[in-house]
């Protein structure tokens, strides 16, 4: 609910951008992120800053070319978020801060009811994913079909 103390806490424009974390948001994804690689270089990078300019590609929808000066290179972030994807950073990230949001919420940390639709259910029924992108795709055509003639044979 939109109460003032709620409106204060959720207010951005103190920030450098709407996207960038709060104080309260970093202590709570600080944890998630891996340590740096024992044995090369030191890490120089500010994880916070990556985890911003990852945050604004990703609420903005900018080209990687157009990422404000102040935040880091494009390769340096775009790196980071295949390393993420990559080792599984970004699903346990994803995966604590749901549970955590279900449990302020006051229920539990997996949920216990599913609603499924008419077209899920007909997915699954047909074999799931490799059924659904044929269903998407579109037909092949013949090109050995004559048009005039029905009695040429079909080459399909």
């Amino acid at each position: 609910m939109w109460t003032d103390q709620n409106r204060s806490r959720y207010n951005r424009d103190a920030l450098r951008y709407p996207s960038d974390l709060t104080d309260q948001e970093w202590e709570l994804v600080a944890p998630l992120i891996p340590a740096a690689k024992h044995g090369g270089r030191p890490r120089r990078v500010n994880m916070r800053e990556i985890i911003n300019g990852l945050l604004y590609i990703l609420s903005s929808g900018c080209q990687w070319r157009q990422i404000p000066k102040d935040l880091p290179p494009r390769g340096t972030l775009y790196e980071y978020l295949q390393r993420f994807d990559w080792d599984g950073t970004l699903l346990r990230m994803n995966h604590a801060l749901y549970v955590r949001c279900r449990e302020q919420a006051g229920c539990e940390a997996s949920p216990t009811a599913a609603i499924i639709d008419s077209q899920s259910v007909k997915g699954a029924e047909k074999g799931g994913r490799a059924s659904t992108r044929r269903a998407m795709m579109r037909a092949k055509k013949c090109v050995a079909a004559s048009v005039t003639s029905w009695s040429t044979p079909r080459a399909c």
